[in-house]
């Protein structure tokens, strides 16, 4: 087989047949319903669509394999606890195609590379082990045992246990993750990259710094009571819509929003709930009270002149700070003020490219109220100066004692539905001490305490060849990280390269000198082991951790679950010098939970507390105004503006989801809320800029960035005019991951910059 990583990790550069339609402005509703259905009723059984949307977030069921938004904690809605992307998602995982041995005996590896991202996620449920020895073209069937051994060789051959890169996708529940990540240390590295790495890292180190947890402070209940929400950098009406609903009550309470993105989403300006027959009929509620199109990565420039006037309000008048919350509970406000004033006003606001009339807008809300609940995602986390970005926003909450009390705090809202509960139960490479002795006060052997690679340096540590073994524990990998040839390359130098999926995805097609695909059951699946049909859990975006039990009968016999993946490489791999019975935990999943107690603060009575219907909250000091902070208190922070500035011939880019995607998984191929359809290779741009560089609409482009003296180029985009700030424009990824360098990251975080990328737009 040749060599040709570049070839097969790129998305093809072919054009379909792009329709552009102005987009709608209204969400949800009749249209959500028809993509559903339709998506559905094409991939899925009908008897399996039937039990699934009987079951889905529902009391006793399985939890939604996409996004982490949380289901109440009371009745309910016996509709269906779920969203449009939410059914797209199951249609994905639990798609009728079943493929095996005859596929890959028919398709070679090289022209399966071929296929857009959308083909080869439709191309079916992977359905038996595969193996591509070195060499060879296609993919060849495998027994589970040889395929255990086979990875088993590979590690015990290193010369180092930390030759070997261990990642994790946000899907894998708390069982398969705790002992993903006690295998790893038991073979003695901590080289323990995961998906966090590259969304919400700046968040958590934000938080554990300001408020001594690296997790939000709010509940769906606090949403339901908050005065104003802020939501920043997000798109809620596609990355996770169930969201709305919950606006929609803060709305109904009396509540206000604002919104803060470079585009106007129509996901957060009008949501039409489906659940509700009396809205289908009257067109739906108006979500956001002032829209505010910040220049990308404009933010913390936009908070700081928040931040001038109320402090300019607080010194004239008194009374809009929270004094008596900042005298008792915070650290650092005499820094934070005098650093504050060296700040222009004008400037400020004049970088964040928002307008006075809408600052002034803003400034009323905040101003006048104190239960104020911050949301944010990507579009504040994947920037260089992403620390500071979250940061600022804590100030802001710390001035006006909106932490730690009814309807405020912090919500940063994640992606994939575990990626919060897999850093609870270890998968960190940086663990703390505490962690790390406890897991040698348990078990019996000493963790080591070199903190390993994140997703940055273990993609460096393979191109390097100082890493050699790369195994994946769920995820696209290629698809997701940042500047793709470069990465492709670094998996190509590996002597293997492992991935657990439920379906085929590009990073399969992207492989070491050996490589192994395993196949594994989907959230929506009975797990069968010895003592019964088994029940796993999950963390969601609010701390809760609920259970999760499959109802659909595994789509392959040849199917086991990512526990017993786990379980089966661990006894292969360290054999008798295991102070650790793997297969033990393979037949009862409550054993892995008892451990769990041991191990992990806050899982007390573990197994009889995940009976309980709604799950159970894990303690969240920042919810009570408990800082564990290293000063005992929440933490006012100082914080630049982002130094950088555009040439004349660039604009800045940020890389967004299509609404038919979900992180790498592409659903379809509309972009229905953006009106665009038929087409991802596009760029959306302000149209202003169109024309002074003599753009039409969908003229061809080539686009180019350039960091550190590096240039990489995207090829065959269209341009499409959109109402964006100026100087700033916005594709699919991954289409333009190859434009993201892999040296900007966030400082401290290391959390890529997809969000601010410089780049010029050439006619082809």
């Amino acid at each position: 087989m040749s060599n040709t990583p570049q070839k097969k990790a790129a998305t093809p550069e072919v054009f379909l047949d792009l329709k552009v339609t102005k987009p709608p402005k209204n969400s949800v509703g009749f249209g959500a319903l028809r993509s559903a259905v339709g998506m559905v009723s094409k991939y899925m059984k009908p008897i399996d669509a039937l039990k699934i949307s009987t079951k889905m977030n529902q009391k006793g069921g399985f939890d939604c394999p996409g996004c982490a938004w949380p289901d109440p904690d009371d009745d309910r809605s016996i509709l269906g606890e779920y969203c449009e992307n939410g059914m797209k998602a199951i249609a994905e995982e639990a798609q009728k195609n079943i493929i095996g041995a005859d596929f890959f005996a028919k398709h070679s590896v090289n022209e399966l590379a071929e296929l857009s991202d959308f083909e080869i996620g439709k191309s079916g449920r992977l359905a038996e082990p595969m193996f591509l020895p070195e060499g060879a073209t296609h993919y060849q069937p495998i027994s589970w045992e040889d395929a255990f051994n086979k990875v088993g060789v590979h590690l015990n051959g290193l010369n180092s246990p930390d030759e070997a890169v261990f990642y994790t996708s946000g899907r894998t529940t708390n069982e398969a993750a705790f002992l993903y990540q006690l295998f790893v240390r038991e073979y003695g590295t901590a080289n323990l990259p995961d998906c966090s790495n590259m969304c919400h890292e700046a968040s958590g180190k934000a938080l554990s710094e300001t408020l001594g947890i690296g997790k939000g402070s709010v509940t769906l209940d606090d949403l339901y009571k908050a005065e104003v929400v802020m939501v920043v950098g997000q798109n809620p009406g596609t990355n996770h819509p169930r969201m709305l609903v919950a606006l929609e009550k803060c709305k109904k309470n009396g509540g206000k929003i604002i919104a803060i993105n470079p585009l106007e989403e129509v996901g957060f300006m009008k949501f039409t709930n489906p659940q509700n027959p009396l809205k289908m009929l009257t067109g739906g509620t108006e979500l956001t009270d002032v829209f505010v199109p910040v220049t990308i990565n404009g933010d913390v420039a936009f908070f700081k002149a928040i931040l001038l006037r109320l402090l300019e309000k607080e010194e004239q008048e008194g009374h809009v700070f929270d004094k008596q919350f900042i005298e008792d509970h915070t650290s650092g406000y005499d820094a934070f003020v005098k650093d504050l004033k060296a700040f222009n006003f004008n400037e400020c606001l004049r970088l964040s490219g928002v307008s006075i009339e809408t600052f002034d807008k803003v400034f009323d809300l905040i101003l006048n109220n104190n239960k104020i609940i911050i949301c944010w995602a990507m579009g504040l986390t994947q920037h260089e100066n992403a620390v500071d970005n979250i940061r600022e926003l804590v100030n802001l909450l710390l001035l006006k004692g909106s932490i730690g009390k009814e309807g405020a705090g912090t919500c940063p809202v994640r992606g994939h539905s575990n990626v919060q509960g897999d850093r609870t139960v270890g998968i960190w490479e940086a663990a703390p001490q505490a962690f790390l002795d406890k897991i040698e006060n348990k078990y019996g052997f000493k963790p080591t305490t070199k903190h390993g690679y994140s997703v940055i340096e273990a993609i460096e540590g393979m191109y390097k060849k100082e890493a050699k073994v790369f195994f994946g524990l769920g995820g696209n990998f290629i698809s997701a990280v940042p500047d793709t040839n470069y990465s492709a390359q670094a998996l190509a130098n590996c002597n293997l390269t492992v991935h657990v999926s439920t379906k085929l995805n590009r990073s399969h097609l992207v492989t070491g000198k050996e490589a192994l695909i395993l196949p594994c059951l989907g959230r929506s699946e009975k797990d069968y082991q010895k003592t019964g049909v088994q029940v796993q859990s999950v963390e969601n975006s609010m701390g809760i951790v609920s259970s999760t039990k499959g109802v659909l009968e595994p789509c392959s016999d040849s199917l086991i679950s990512e526990v017993a993946v786990v379980c089966g490489i661990a006894n292969a791999t360290l054999k008798d010098r295991s102070k650790i019975n793997w297969l033990e935990y393979k037949d009862d999943y409550s054993l892995v939970r008892d451990d769990i107690e041991e191990v992990v603060d806050g899982f007390g009575d573990y197994n009889t507390k995940l009976k309980q219907p709604s799950g159970f909250y894990l303690p969240n000091g920042a919810r009570i105004r408990e800082f564990k902070t290293k000063t005992g208190k929440a933490n006012f922070t100082t914080n630049k503006l982002p130094d950088w500035k555009l040439k004349d011939d660039e604009l800045i880019m940020m890389t967004i989801r299509s609404h038919d995607q979900f992180n790498t998984t592409i659903y379809g191929l509309d972009d229905r809320y953006r009106g665009i359809f038929n087409e991802r290779r596009i760029i959306m741009m302000n149209r202003e800029d169109m024309k002074e560089r003599g753009l039409e609409e969908q003229q061809v482009v080539r686009l180019k960035s350039e960091y550190n003296g590096v240039v990489r180029e995207a090829n065959k985009f269209k341009v499409i005019g959109y109402d964006i700030p100026k100087n700033c424009c916005a594709t699919y990824f991954p289409e333009t991951n190859v434009l993201v360098p892999l040296d900007s990251y966030a400082h401290t975080a290391k959390t890529p910059a997809s969000k601010s990328i410089r780049i010029t737009v050439d006619k082809v």
